[in-house]
């Protein structure tokens, strides 16, 4: 159950929200938005009930109203569990956040945990982790790796892709129900929790963990769900020993911007931006891949596989 299904504490505040649903996924989006308001009368400190009255507004075209419930969600959330000040800047209320809040993305994660593979896999024809992994190998030949370091490695499906390839494997993700799918699959010889929108020092990529380990550090499908990249390019940089390699992937944002927020809540970057950041901190380009990387509502998103290097 996520926490935007919690209860209100109400009963008759749940019944309500319970009508509305319904109303909701048939369409009626006005009317849920009407029944979710009586709710929120009932428990107006109810802020995950907010953050539902908002969509429902939102979906009836009351941009306005999703936004007054927006801000009260925030007001009673302001760690922003839910993402609401993403949606505020879909909405253009405010200001494109450089990052999500790590606890809407943790949460995001752990709820989607149980389903995450055959979510992704099955239905949205995700198909990243074979695609870099081809990347990798085009370009490295049969080179066997050390050490591999997997920055948001979530289940292990890339990690399943480069196990063959690994002396050791070591797998980072912020939501701990995701790794614990990954350790499930005994794929990973580490695993452990990061932050990867953190500083090096705080993201708990490092701590007990040496600097410059990896000849291969990976993130796949991961910062879609970063907007600026400079900490994951400095926490890459501290984990790469000289001639290693960093392959990772972005939803393509096109020309003209560096990165911006889509409706899907996911961030896109431009190549122009992956190039600048891989010349600030010293990277050399060696192959890049624009490519379907996965369906959203019957529509292909369009990425930007990587494979860059750190100077030996």
């Amino acid at each position: 159950m996520t926490l935007n299904q919690l209860s209100s504490g109400d009963l008759i505040a749940d019944r309500r929200a319970d009508y509305a649903k319904m109303l909701a996924e048939g369409g009626e989006h006005s009317s849920a938005a009407e029944l979710m308001s009586q709710a929120l009368e009932q428990a107006p400190n109810w802020a995950a009930g907010w953050f539902r009255l908002a969509d429902y507004e939102e979906k009836s075209g009351r941009k306005e109203a999703a936004i007054d419930a927006l801000r009260k969600t925030l007001s009673l959330s302001p760690q922003d569990i839910f993402g609401a000040g993403l949606k505020l800047a879909l909405l253009g209320a405010a200001d494109m956040p450089e990052q999500p809040p790590s606890l809407y993305v943790e949460r995001l994660f752990d709820d989607y945990a149980d389903r995450f593979d055959k979510a992704l896999v099955a239905k949205l024809g995700y198909t990243v982790p074979q695609k870099l992994a081809a990347l990798i190998q085009s370009h490295t030949g049969g080179l066997i790796f050390e050490h591999v370091t997997d920055l948001g490695c979530g289940t292990g499906l890339f990690g399943e892709r480069i196990r063959d390839r690994a002396q050791f494997l070591e797998g980072f993700d912020i939501s701990i129900n995701m790794l614990a799918k990954a350790e499930a699959k005994s794929t990973y010889d580490r695993l452990a929790r990061a932050d990867l929108s953190l500083s090096p020092e705080t993201s708990g990529i490092f701590g007990n963990f040496a600097p410059a380990r990896a000849d291969l550090v990976s993130a796949a499908d991961v910062l879609m769900y970063l907007g600026n990249l400079d900490s994951v390019f400095e926490i890459t940089l501290r984990l790469l020993d000289a001639g290693g390699h960093f392959a990772f992937s972005v939803e393509d944002a096109g020309d003209g911007v560096d990165f911006l927020l889509r409706p899907s809540l996911r961030y896109a970057h431009s190549e122009t931006y992956i190039r600048g950041l891989c010349a600030t901190h010293g990277l050399e380009f060696k192959a890049i891949e624009r490519t379907v990387i996965r369906m959203d509502a019957g529509q292909p998103v369009f990425g930007i596989l990587f494979l860059a290097r750190k100077p030996a």
